[in-house]
């Protein structure tokens, strides 16, 4: 089910990202606090193209630390766990999907209590995900955060525009239900008149980033989290880097002027991370269209990555 990745690192003494994550095939549920996993799949250009942003998310560990020096904290306090990539199958679209799906559902069995953060790849495989954690947990209400320049709750087949419907997907199937999905962070003019009519019918809560800032980052963030921690069981957070401005994500195809701050992502991925009801992370949507990711896309990520489980670690001291 999952294989062992390109990059990987031998167990070493000392605080660096790969020293302190560990890379194991089957470490034991009692022992992790965190899992991490990518998926190479990606659609996006070329079906035989594998994705680029597990594996290069994994080589510039060494560049980082684990001591979050803004919050005076060590998160080695964490166990975080990378248990490989999803055996995918490059020219088989929906064996591929159905990989994902499987890899999301044992994780949530055999991990109950811990934190799962996927890396891909293209966006389709929120859904694939989602779906293996409704597996595992079949009453569980799903709640969704998507932090996306795009609203993703089209009918792609209809309204042949955008890319992957992860959201469309999960409603007409019955997964989630539109009352439970926050999308936040759009703004500019990305999304048509049909998909927001699609999103407001189905009853999504579209919060853009233009009325985020106004009304307050931290406060938006508290008062949607308070909201799903009434009604959901469980929240999931999808993270697709083109909400981020270009300049925080370069060459990554869909960004553009006007999104996020890469600040802005760091705080609102830490109060994420403050709230236990979170339970499952993805980011996607990274890849560039030439052969390797921009630095400053790689770092933005981890960096996004490291605040939450700054909130992870902080929620967990506050709670003892």
């Amino acid at each position: 089910m999952f294989i062992k990745p390109r990059c990987s690192w031998e167990e070493s003494k000392g605080s660096g990202l790969h020293q302190w994550i560990k890379q194991k095939e089957n470490p034991h549920p009692s022992e992790v606090d965190v899992i991490v996993y990518g998926s190479l799949l990606s659609y996006a250009e070329d079906p035989t193209r594998t994705a680029q942003y597990p594996n290069s998310f994994r080589e510039a560990w060494p560049d980082f630390q684990s001591y979050n020096l803004d919050e005076q904290i060590n998160l080695r306090a964490l166990s975080v766990v990378d248990i490989g990539d999803v055996a995918i199958y490059p020219t088989d679209k929906m064996l591929s999907h159905s990989a994902v799906e499987a890899a999301a559902e044992n994780l949530c069995m055999a991990f109950s209590r811990s934190f799962t953060c996927l890396i891909g790849g293209d966006h389709s495989i929120t859904a694939e995900s989602i779906r293996g954690i409704k597996n595992a947990y079949p009453r569980d209400r799903i709640g969704i955060i998507q932090l996306d320049m795009h609203l993703g709750a089209h009918n792609f087949g209809e309204i042949r525009m955008g890319n992957k419907a992860p959201i469309h997907e999960l409603m007409e199937a019955g997964v989630v239900e539109g009352a439970h999905i926050y999308h936040v962070g759009s703004y500019g003019f990305f999304n048509s008149p049909e998909m927001i009519h699609y999103t407001r019918e189905h009853g999504i809560h579209m919060i853009t980033l233009k009325q985020m800032r106004r009304d307050g980052l931290q406060l938006t963030i508290r008062e949607m989290l308070r909201q799903l921690m009434y009604e959901v069981d469980r929240i999931y957070v999808s993270v697709d880097m083109d909400v981020l401005d270009v300049m925080f994500v370069p060459e990554v195809p869909a960004a553009a002027s006007g999104g996020l701050t890469a600040f802005e992502l760091f705080d609102i991925l830490k109060l994420i991370g403050e709230n236990a009801g979170v339970r499952h992370l993805d980011f996607v949507c990274a890849d560039s269209k030439k052969d390797e990711l921009h630095p400053t896309t790689v770092k933005t990520g981890i960096i996004a990555f490291l605040n939450w489980l700054t909130g992870i670690q902080l929620d967990k001291h506050n709670r003892i």
